[in-house]
């Protein structure tokens, strides 16, 4: 995008269009092309980091990982998730139930375009995502505070071994039925006050021990 364009959401047209910078609502804008002329940093661009475009990412390896979201309700954790699939070259996401799907600008404005290169698909309940990828070979993990669960710092994936982690509802976590359809529960170990992490911050730290242990490529 040229820097000096903002991307805004056309509801009338339904479309994502590119409107000079200066004339641009501040409320309407979903991304802004950062101006780093004259800039001396040690910041890399993305040059120096080799991105990929949608359709490399949709052809590299992917990370034998696939999410599954049960009823998030946020379009901005949504959003979130899919940046963080994209990020860490997941397989697959799982939309299911309440969950929203792209294209919507909320979805966007966290996604920044993930919701392009990562493939994704929807499924009226989360059972019927869940059944689906039993029947394709995953191991069905549970991210939820259980009993019996593998604290994330001692999990270690499997060699040659696919996986879905199931992600829950913002309020309710993941539904009672879809735990007990699951073969393993993950919980992150916390010293707060509160009980759990945002959903998109806890999917983030528990995919980063998946992607450490993984060969993808593009890893520093």
């Amino acid at each position: 995008m040229d820097k000096d364009k903002s991307l805004i959401y056309d509801a009338d047209t339904m479309r994502f269009t590119e409107v000079p910078r200066s004339e641009a609502d501040p409320d309407r804008i979903i991304e802004t092309e950062p101006d780093v002329a004259g800039c001396d940093s040690p910041k890399k661009t993305m040059e120096d980091m080799h991105r990929v475009d949608v359709s490399g990412f949709r052809s590299q390896k992917k990370m034998p990982v696939a999410v599954v979201l049960d009823n998030i309700r946020s379009l901005n954790n949504i959003g979130s998730i899919f940046r963080t699939c994209d990020g860490f070259d997941c397989s697959m996401i799982y939309l299911c139930g309440i969950t929203a799907t792209p294209p919507s600008p909320q979805i966007h404005k966290t996604a920044l375009g993930a919701e392009e290169s990562v493939e994704w698909t929807y499924c009226p309940t989360t059972a019927e995502a869940v059944s689906r990828l039993k029947e394709l070979g995953y191991r069905i993990m549970c991210l939820e505070q259980c009993f019996g669960s593998v604290p994330l710092q001692d999990f270690v994936p499997c060699e040659g071994e696919r996986y879905a982690l199931v992600v829950g509802n913002e309020v309710d976590g993941v539904d009672p039925a879809i735990v007990n359809a699951c073969d393993t529960y993950i919980e992150i170990p916390m010293s707060g006050t509160k009980h759990s992490l945002n959903v998109a911050v806890a999917t983030a730290v528990t995919l980063w021990e998946f992607y450490k242990h993984s060969d993808v490529l593009g890893k520093v």
